[in-house]
């Protein structure tokens, strides 16, 4: 075991099995349903742990999953972290070219991998020049894989002792990495420290954060390759909660199965997913009664998306973070003086990205680089620092130079803030829309036009303007059965009743999707440059459009 002072990962593995030796953990695996109780995990990830010595792996080493959200997945949550070596979570849904660089930039010894992405993997190894050489690959399951050579994962650990002589790893020995997406350019390393993904927990542990205890049910939607699926089956473990993965690409239906049949009590996912969830609960009768929480993250939840789920009893957190801080900065719970406060205040601030969680400091930098008022108006930079916030890219000075000052990250969000504390984001600075020298948020936009019944999707993007700059358009996936003819008019005349003239539209355009990054956010970034040559020219926005600048 660890020292007694030290800050490190596998004492919550410990209360765990001590604890709740008993409680279970659920996985929806390739190969069927799988259940067993933390006593049986903690067998199990001393056979993996066993199994990483034999093969070579040594403190300092890294090695990768490339796998959605199962039990064995869960295994290499503790078992490599605990003997001294770091855990490289990698996006299968990245382009190859992305994978192969982020491999090699890691230097991954060996990378665990799923049976339905094993193709994809093979995909990046076989067009790599040198990226893969010398790592070795186990594909997750009792089945070797068809198309990548590799050992079954059962195979690897099988006739390993289930117990091991855990070594004391210091607090500051790298536990975990993860590498940006969406960005331009190549993705950005970074790693976790023991102490970094300890601190994190602690954090989420308290009331202010998102808690779990021992009679909580926990699914995690988010991928566990994104920031450790915001950090929840630690959070879930360190509290003796039971814990339910839901496997390969989930469809509603496998959500809401799961919902009902294991008593699930807190879940969390991007928007998307839950968007997904209630239009499947639309169409069928489904229990979502022992559902209290949905944790929503990774882009602004609508209002409408809130007050549904008020609906069914069911609380909706929005919380937000980054890959740069294991990641969750701030969750959107009322201060107890909101209590009594009317229905729409309150989901006016539970929409929000919420308060800072305990532990971490910000401010917020506007263009003369000054601190912004708490007004709920003015706009700035989001800058935030903490024990969990990374003070550096892994090689990549470059932009260490750029996104970080004197232990601040600069997170690229714009945000108000307002005078009870409460962080808004307005947009990434890349896709905030300015426009005669005033700022339109597309976020606000896509949200009023989401908040539509006919609308399943929307995304609004900054199209060049020769006379203002910029004016936003409007990308929109009509809902089922929406009538495509009065639809246009009813967005504008439904943020007409919220918005001034300039910020509105100039044009609304239907689309099949929005697509989406490879963590399920929106992409505008393929959006404005499949448009980018459909420049707007003086004349198609008329001038009552422009700017009030009285």
């Amino acid at each position: 075991m660890p020292g007694g002072t030290d800050q490190t990962l596998r004492p919550f593995l410990w209360r765990a099995t001590n604890l709740y030796s008993d409680t279970e953990i659920v996985s929806r695996n390739h190969d069927g349903m799988q259940r067993y109780t933390y006593s049986e995990y903690e067998g199990r990830t001393s056979q993996l742990a066993n199994a990483l010595d034999e093969y070579g792996i040594e403190s300092g080493d890294r090695v990768g999953t490339f796998c959605w959200n199962h039990s064995r997945h869960f295994e290499t949550y503790f078992a490599v972290p605990s003997i001294g070596a770091q855990l490289h979570t990698i996006n299968p849904l990245l382009p190859d070219a992305h994978i192969q660089y982020i491999v090699d930039n890691a230097d991954d010894e060996l990378i665990f991998v799923d049976q339905s992405l094993a193709s994809k993997l093979a995909g990046a190894v076989a067009d790599a020049d040198d990226e893969f050489d010398g790592v070795d690959f186990v594909v997750m399951g009792h089945e070797a894989a068809d198309d990548l050579e590799a050992t079954p994962y059962e195979s690897f650990i099988e006739g390993h002792a289930t117990d091991y002589d855990w070594p004391d790893v210091d607090e500051d020995q790298p536990a975990g990495m993860c590498y940006t997406s969406g960005t331009t350019g190549n993705p950005k390393g970074v790693e976790y420290t023991q102490q970094m993904l300890w601190s994190h927990t602690m954090a989420s542990q308290t009331p202010q954060g998102i808690p779990m205890a021992d009679d909580d049910v926990v699914m995690p939607v988010v991928p566990m390759f994104h920031v450790n699926a915001w950090g929840m089956p630690f959070t879930a473990t360190a509290g003796g909660a039971k814990q339910v993965f839901p496997g390969p690409s989930p469809e509603p239906e496998d959500l809401a199965t799961l919902i009902e049949n294991e008593g699930v009590t807190i879940s969390a996912g991007v928007p998307t997913v839950w968007l997904g969830l209630m239009e499947y609960c639309s169409e069928h009768d489904v229990d979502l009664s022992t559902l209290e929480t949905v944790i929503v993250g990774g882009s602004a939840a609508p209002k409408s998306m809130v007050e549904w789920f008020d609906t069914q009893g069911v609380e909706v957190l929005h919380a937000w973070g980054m890959t740069e801080m294991a990641p969750i900065g701030s969750v959107s719970h009322l201060k107890s003086d909101l209590a009594t406060a009317d229905y729409d205040t309150q989901v006016e601030k539970r929409s929000k990205q919420g308060l800072v969680v305990p532990g971490l400091e910000f401010k917020v930098i506007d263009d003369d680089g000054e601190e912004i008022v708490w007004n709920g108006q003015e706009f700035g930079e989001l800058w935030i620092r903490g024990p969990w916030v990374t003070t550096e890219y892994f090689e990549r000075p470059e932009a260490n130079e750029a996104d970080f000052e004197d232990g601040w990250l600069k997170t690229g969000d714009v945000v108000t803030v307002d005078k009870d504390g409460y962080i808004k984001i307005v947009d990434r600075e890349k896709d905030v829309i300015k426009s005669g020298g005033e700022w339109i948020s597309s976020v606000e936009l896509e949200n009023a036009i989401m908040a539509h019944d006919g609308v399943a999707e929307a995304a609004v993007v900054g199209v060049p303007h020769e006379r203002w700059q910029e004016r936003p358009v409007a990308f929109v996936v009509p809902a089922e059965g929406a009538d495509r003819e009065t639809l246009v008019d009813e967005i504008n005349e439904l943020l007409a009743d919220e918005y001034p003239k300039w910020w509105l539209p100039d044009e609304i355009e239907f689309i099949k999707e929005v697509p989406k990054t490879a963590t399920g956010k929106f992409s505008k970034k393929d959006i404005r440059e499949e448009y980018a040559d459909q420049s707007l020219v003086e004349g198609q926005v008329p001038d009552e459009a422009a700017p009030d600048r009285n």
